[in-house]
């Protein structure tokens, strides 16, 4: 390609899956090809739930490999995964499997901090929305943190394996709890009140910061000589560069197992409404704020079909039963789709049959009338999120835009546009991989030397259209 492209290799791992992509940037434009989908998944142990973390670095390099196969001209490799999560390294040895962020030692953790530091302090210096398993809540359970050299979230961790390097991306260190909302650098006293051995905390590097190249059995079992580049490692941080905000009050969510609600903004907002709606500050690329709330999404949809199909002993078409879904009529039953006790794997159909009972409110008869309830009662978390956004930041929020594989929805898009009253697009689908790409393209000066990060979104909304749901009531 000429000098204004070339091909990348994005790693985009997810809670329940993981895949490499191709992404191909040329005079501005993008195109995404699919090389490896795997797996992926919390693996019960006799200490806890974890993740198979060997297997997804298997996986890992197989489809890097199969990319080069396919493309051996890609520039680079670029990492990002769901947050929060980390591995312990000693020497190259990994301090076994990470453990899963649903385990349930971290409750033991809450109390531990906030013994020490209360949650409205943490939040004036972290600005994290409470989730009871944000990494320091996991460190302070952690037996194993002492025997460590360092704690590498996982995409660092990957990258570590690839290269030798021991960093810690930005944005995706945002999410530990352990860094200043204001200067985005490690907070050093927060730190030491906790106890945490500050030695284990590698440097901050920004999205775009080139890490090194493949080496030893990565090098060998990839067959090329790549480069990684630190991309937005937390994944939402990727999904949010590729939301093709179409005005400046835009809002947006990036559906998948969790749907981020929110808006992007120049600084945090920690007052104690915020902090009171549980909205978070996360770090954005280019040192913007994600200022958003984590909705459970799609994940109580797809426990759901997971026990339906176990229950059959046979798949079920998702697309058959969303059609039959849309044409149920008469009141539809709503849930809080944030409710605790949805959290884990297990049988959720019969974990929201017991939280509509105690509400009041009727179990739906039917398979496809309990998929309607389980749409609705995402979409309306999701327009409350939306407006309460409006309301801490006092934007006029006009447009929402879905990405991400809740985009492919349909159903849950125009749930969501009738239950908040705003128009939505949705896509690009894969946003996460698309946010991964561009910060690589623009590390390699592909978008010229001083491309923004709206002139990375000009190149999204010109290379994918998105589909509009007007509300209809």
């Amino acid at each position: 390609m000429s000098a204004t492209g070339g091909v990348v290799a994005a790693v985009d791992l997810g809670a329940t899956s993981g895949r490499v992509m191709l992404g191909y940037v040329e005079d501005g434009m993008l195109r995404l090809e699919a090389v490896a989908r795997f797996p992926n998944g919390p693996v019960p142990a006799g200490d806890g739930l974890h993740w198979d973390f060997t297997a997804l670095y298997r996986h890992i390099l197989e489809g890097l490999a199969e990319a080069v196969r396919r493309e051996p001209a890609i520039a680079s490799v670029g990492i990002d995964s769901w947050a929060v999560d980390y591995g312990l390294v000693r020497g190259d040895e990994l301090l076994g499997e990470p453990f899963h962020y649903r385990d349930e030692r971290t409750g033991r953790g809450v109390e531990a901090v906030h013994r020490l530091v209360p949650f409205d302090e943490l939040y004036r210096r972290n600005g994290l929305q409470f989730l009871p398993f944000n990494t320091l809540y996991q460190y302070a359970v952690e037996d194993r943190l002492a025997d460590a050299e360092t704690a590498l979230l996982i995409p660092d961790l990957v990258a570590h394996l690839l290269t030798g390097a021991r960093v810690a991306e930005r944005t995706n260190a945002s999410t530990t709890g352990l860094v200043d909302v204001r200067t985005g650098a490690w907070d050093r006293e927060l730190i030491e009140r906790l106890g945490v051995e500050a030695s284990v905390l590698p440097e901050l590097v920004e999205p775009g910061a080139h890490l090194g190249r493949l080496r030893g059995e990565a090098l060998e079992r990839v067959g090329a000589d790549l480069e990684v580049i630190a991309v937005g490692s937390h994944d939402t941080a990727s999904a949010v560069v590729a939301v093709p905000l179409s005005t400046p009050d835009a809002a947006y969510i990036s559906c998948g197992t969790w749907g981020l609600v929110g808006v992007e903004l120049d600084e945090p907002v920690v007052s104690d409404e915020a902090r009171e709606a549980n909205f978070t500050n996360e770090g954005g690329v280019d040192g913007r704020v994600r200022f958003l709330h984590n909705v459970t999404g799609l994940w109580l949809l797809s426990e759901s079909v997971r026990a339906w199909e176990a229950e059959d002993g046979n798949p079920i078409d998702l697309p058959t039963l969303l059609d039959a879904a849309a044409s149920v009529e008469g009141g539809i039953p709503l849930f809080d789709a944030n409710d605790p006790r949805l959290s884990a794997p297990g049988d959720m159909p019969a974990r929201i049959a017991a939280v509509l009972e105690e509400s009041g409110a009727p179990v739906p008869a039917t398979r496809e009338a309990f998929a309607r309830t389980i749409v609705e009662s995402i979409a309306q978390a999701f327009a409350d999120a939306v407006a309460t956004a409006a309301r801490l930041t006092g934007r006029d929020i006009d447009v929402v835009h879905v990405v991400g594989g809740g985009a492919l929805n349909r159903l849950l898009c125009q749930a969501t546009a009738d239950r908040s009253g705003l128009p939505v697009l949705a896509g690009p689908v894969e946003a996460t991989a698309l946010g991964n790409v561009l910060v690589q393209a623009r590390a390699h000066g592909w978008f010229g030397p001083d491309a923004t990060l709206e002139d990375l979104r000009r190149a999204v909304a010109a290379s994918f259209t998105p589909q509009r749901y007007e509300p209809r009531r």
